[in-house]
């Protein structure tokens, strides 16, 4: 068992990071508090959030008598965050920042500044998630590696934005809220002195952008560029866009004079075109299969696939998103992955993440969706690419579909 005493709390300024560092008071731990900035431009109004919130974490610190850090990540999170979700809305993609945050800051430079400045022997936030070492370590095996598990409450279970972290920072972090529902932390926060927090908003979006408008905020990073908007089913024109990196799919485009809303269905950079279809449930958003960059296995790497053999699983890739059932192979590049039932606008740029029962295992980035129902219903009755209709096939012969993918 791991002797823990010093234990470094991320303290964001919400009930969630405030009931973590309470719980740990609580046990007895020698608790320090950390406010990690990691932006600090201020938006149009001159407002910086980061700033009320380090004084919402000085509350907290002072309620609870724990000394607080503040320590500033900016330059890693520019550099490590934000330049390649700029990079990726340049070139079509849609990225996710909380996912990329997790992994190259809050799990690695925080933990080391933890571990090497503060000297303690484990990290704690408030993340709703588990592991089988325990909410407090207590089941630590130095010769194990830890899993990841899904939080007792499934609608806030943050499983999904920890898809990319490592062992090392793993092993030593505890998850105070995993085996808590939030309405047990809004009441443990109201009862103790910490009411303000319990009744405080929760952020919503993208941390850095705050309130504003996103179209707003990224033009100011990424020069626009006037492009055309085209009906995917007729290939004509039915308006014009400001720029690709404004759009992601399956968002409505607000073109007017229509019968049906239109929304985004495909983005092609070298054109600068986007393809939109008419009505939100166009077969044009729904598809089955997709290709992913290499994978990151948070414990290993599933026996099935070692074997090159197909593995079975659950999917899913978006945060509020059931889980459905999947299967993958592996190929040089990454993974090919099958889904038993299709999603509207899987997006290229966000991450797949898997799961085997309440174990979050890792997951990768999608990098190319195969086709739509309409894409299928087009190639089949146009009799074109057969190469193309043979992988797509993948219910007659998998085996082909994996070889044709190498």
């Amino acid at each position: 068992m791991l002797n823990i005493r010093k234990v470094a709390v991320g303290l964001s300024g919400g009930v969630d990071s405030a009931v973590t560092a309470f719980l740990l008071k609580q046990k007895g731990y020698d608790v320090k508090g950390v406010f990690m900035q990691n932006w600090d431009l201020r938006d149009e109004f001159g407002k910086c959030s980061s700033e009320e919130d380090y004084k919402d974490a000085q509350v907290v610190a002072k309620n609870l008598k724990i000394p607080l850090k503040h320590v500033k990540f900016v330059k890693e999170y520019w550099n490590e965050v934000f330049l390649n979700l700029l990079k990726d809305y340049e070139t079509g993609y849609t990225p996710n920042p909380d996912i990329l945050c997790n992994r190259h800051v809050k799990f690695n430079y925080f933990y080391k500044y933890a571990r090497d400045v503060l000297k303690v022997d484990a990290i704690a936030t408030g993340h709703y998630a588990r592991t089988n070492f325990g909410s407090y370590l207590e089941n630590f095996n130095e010769n194990e590696n830890v899993k990841l598990l899904r939080a007792k409450d499934d609608f806030k279970d943050q499983t999904f934005f920890l898809c990319q972290i490592g062992q090392e920072a793993l092993r030593r972090t505890m998850f105070p809220l995993g085996t808590l529902l939030k309405s047990e932390v809004k009441e443990i926060a109201a009862k103790n002195g910490l009411e303000k927090f319990a009744a405080k908003k929760e952020s919503m979006g993208i941390c850095f952008i705050g309130e504003r408008n996103f179209q707003g905020f990224i033009s100011e990073y990424i020069s626009d560029k006037v492009g055309n908007f085209v009906d995917i089913e007729s290939g004509k024109i039915v308006g014009q866009h400001t720029g690709i990196h404004k759009w992601t799919i399956g968002q409505r485009s607000k073109l007017g004079g229509f019968a049906n809303p239109y929304y985004v269905a495909k983005k092609e950079v070298d054109t600068n075109t986007i393809y939109v279809a008419s009505g939100s449930k166009n077969s044009a958003f729904h598809s089955s299969l997709f290709f992913t960059s290499k994978p990151h296995w948070i414990n290993k790497q599933p026996k099935e696939l070692l074997d090159g053999n197909i593995f079975e699983c659950q999917f899913k890739f978006q945060h509020t998103h059931d889980l459905i059932n999947c299967e993958l192979c592996e190929t040089s590049k990454g993974l090919v992955v099958w889904l038993s039932s299709q999603k509207r606008a899987l997006t290229a740029g966000q991450y797949a993440v898997f799961y085997k029962n309440d174990e979050c295992l890792g997951g990768a980035r999608m990098m190319h969706i195969g086709p739509s129902n309409f894409s299928l219903y087009w190639l089949q009755n146009n009799n074109k690419c057969k190469v193309t209709r043979r992988l797509y096939k993948y219910e007659d012969n998998k085996k082909r579909a994996i070889k044709l993918t190498q």
